[in-house]
């Protein structure tokens, strides 16, 4: 393990050197912050595949790394410019979709890679108590490719206790058309070689936050968002069976207006517990509405090891569009067996464990925290997933 740990701290090491160099030297030279590396498990199971029109299997694993560094610059008017670019990589296998071929033992949609960057910018006045911030991020893979930019502005008040944040983002989307195998109009049944048609997926939203310190014990932020959705909104392989047992591709409005409200506090019990509570109302104009729960309770056993026990309760309702696998008729001009947007219950519980030593761990003093964390959630429609992740920081 420690010869893991310190093969990582050599990818950090040109960070750390220009950190201790610039603040021995020159204070408003850019400088290393911290850095994050997240590695993490994902397995999940079910029977109800979109991919087969509400039923089959819904077996996918993914293991996911990212890692995030953060650097920090004084400009000459004393403000603090924070750049942090991440990069992630994601390798899934789905066995849900290798049914867009029924008759495929083993397709080329059966594993994928996705590779997300981002580079964020921020820039805080300290004195006047302002923020202003940018980003650009990429996601790409076999099937769907997505551009992304965000700015904003935050502006906290006189005395420092409140501040408000405005942030809007742009996701430009490409979905590549891969039908299922026996609704192709060109003959070709050969999913490796075939060349495929795209179409376009926009996404708009307006993020709005105010958060206030109440004392020394009590936080609370309140949150909302719109967000806009244009274009091809379901997925080409999707498939629906109509009661006359015909199959057809997904169809769905090429429109989406949705409404997230939510609260977050945070209680503070003495020094060693603090009690994190959220909630969430959505709604949107496809009939779907939804609540959510949360409660995570960090508790400090010692100064520098901490556990954090998590639950997160969840409910929505159907979409309008939604019906399981063939009910749906000629008559419905819009449809989808997909049982994300069917009516459904879900429980997430878990825990994390977090070391942070004074004097870092293993004998490397940047690394100055490690989290372990395990999850398990299940639907009331019969899925189940496990999750668990690692996340070192270096600082």
């Amino acid at each position: 393990m420690k010869k893991l740990i310190i093969s990582i701290v050599a990818l950090f090491g040109i960070f750390n050197a220009k950190a201790q160099e610039n603040i021995s030297s020159e204070p408003k030279k850019l400088t290393f912050d911290e850095a994050n590396l997240v590695s993490s498990y994902y397995k999940q199971d079910g029977n109800n595949s979109a991919v087969t029109g509400g039923i089959g299997t819904e077996k996918l694993t993914d293991i996911s790394n990212t890692i995030d560094v953060t650097m920090v610059k004084y400009d000459k008017k004393d403000r603090k410019n924070k750049f942090n670019f991440s990069v992630g990589i994601d390798h899934y296998t789905s066995a849900s979709s290798d049914m867009i071929d029924l008759k495929a033992n083993s397709s080329a949609s059966h594993a994928d890679n996705r590779i997300y960057p981002a580079l964020n910018w921020s820039r805080e006045n300290e004195s006047k108590g302002t923020t202003l911030m940018a980003g650009v991020s990429f996601s790409t893979e076999f099937d769907y490719q997505s551009y992304g930019a965000n700015i904003g502005f935050s502006q906290k008040t006189a005395n420092k206790m409140g501040e408000f944040t405005a942030k809007l983002q742009a996701y430009l989307d490409q979905v590549k058309l891969i039908t299922p195998i026996e609704l192709r109009t060109n003959g070709s049944t050969d999913g490796e070689h075939e060349s495929y048609g795209t179409s376009g997926r926009n996404t708009f939203a307006l993020s709005l936050s105010y958060s206030q310190i109440i004392n020394q014990n009590f936080q609370v932020e309140f949150l909302a968002d719109g967000i806009q959705q244009t274009g091809y909104l379901g997925l080409p392989f999707h498939r629906v069976y109509f009661t006359d047992n015909s199959v057809h591709q997904e169809a769905l409005p090429d429109k989406r207006f949705k409404i997230p409200l939510g609260v977050r506090a945070n209680y503070f019990l003495g020094d060693k517990v603090i009690l994190r509570a959220y909630y969430r109302y959505y709604t949107d104009d496809w009939g779907l509405k939804s609540n959510t729960f949360s409660l995570e309770t960090p508790v400090k056993i010692s100064p520098f090891v901490s556990v954090s026990p998590f639950y997160r309760y969840y409910s929505q309702t159907a979409a309008k569009y939604f019906a399981p696998y063939q009910e749906d008729t000629a008559f419905d001009d819009f449809y989808t067996s997909n049982y994300d947007l069917s009516k459904f219950d879900s429980h997430f519980y878990g825990a994390g464990i977090r070391f942070s030593p004074k004097n870092g761990l293993f004998g490397i003093e940047r690394l100055n925290m490690l989290e372990i964390r395990y999850g398990h959630y299940t639907k009331s429609i019969g899925m189940k997933s496990d999750i668990v992740s690692l996340n070192l920081r270096f600082k």
